[in-house]
């Protein structure tokens, strides 16, 4: 009798143990792994392969960022039988990533968008839309370079400047707003790195946001472009004109 009573308790324990496990930590939710990157490739490359190199994206606008444009319609690669499961990491599946394309025109190559850092955009963007709501302007704070602002958080109501938790490492990384009253995150703490540890031939007036996609399965999402002057990145908004 008290064996039973033992593991019935112990049943319930792990249940409740499962059903409180922080979604995040679940494997379906963890970064895309170089297996998964490499499946949806392949039934990319044969997608393009039978299709006379078209690709399976949704329609965007065309002043879409680049890095947020070219989102895989996994359900045309289904219906042609290029892939059999849709990756667990996949939004479309419960995960936390949305699988997308770059460098469509050249090398169309897949990477993910890291959906926390567009929930993290969203809540700033709502308090700016209640912001906006009732006045003219954006509520510009301290230029950071020719055409990018700080936010006044005191106007947005916050306690402290907005920011993100990097997708690539353990720093924070700002979140600013452009005179087109559109966010943007700053990744110029990541570049800096990149920049120095790693070959490239990158010159001034070139937008250097490549470096990250070179290294990293997660594109910069929510960027303006960056250049490099004097062995630095900076931001270059203009390069997007």
């Amino acid at each position: 009798m008290v064996h039973k009573c033992l593991t019935g308790t112990i049943f319930i324990l792990l249940l409740l143990t499962g059903c409180m496990y922080p979604s995040e930590n679940l494997s379906k939710n963890q970064i895309a792994n170089d297996a998964q990157l490499q499946m949806v490739q392949q039934a990319i490359d044969q997608y393009a392969a039978q299709n006379n190199g078209l690709l399976p994206i949704f329609t965007k606008e065309s002043d879409t960022p680049i890095y947020q444009k070219y989102i895989i319609d996994f359900s045309l690669l289904k219906q042609q039988g290029l892939l059999q499961t849709i990756p667990g990491t996949a939004f479309e599946n419960g995960g936390s990533y949305q699988y997308v394309l770059i460098d469509v025109e050249t090398n169309p190559t897949v990477k993910v968008i890291d959906l926390r850092i567009a929930e993290e955009i969203r809540i700033v963007q709502q308090r700016l839309n209640v912001y906006r709501s009732e006045h003219v302007y954006p509520p510009f704070g301290e230029k950071v370079a020719n055409s990018v602002y700080k936010l006044d958080e005191q106007e947005l109501n916050l306690d402290e400047d907005p920011y993100i938790k990097s997708p690539y490492s353990d720093k924070n990384l700002p979140i600013y707003i452009d005179t087109d009253g559109q966010l943007t995150i700053d990744y110029r703490m990541e570049l800096y790195p990149l920049l120095e540890n790693e070959e490239h031939s990158y010159k001034e007036g070139e937008d250097i946001r490549s470096i990250i996609t070179d290294h990293h399965a997660v594109v910069p999402a929510y960027s303006v472009p960056y250049t490099i002057k004097n062995d630095e990145p900076v931001f270059a908004p203009e390069l997007n004109e």
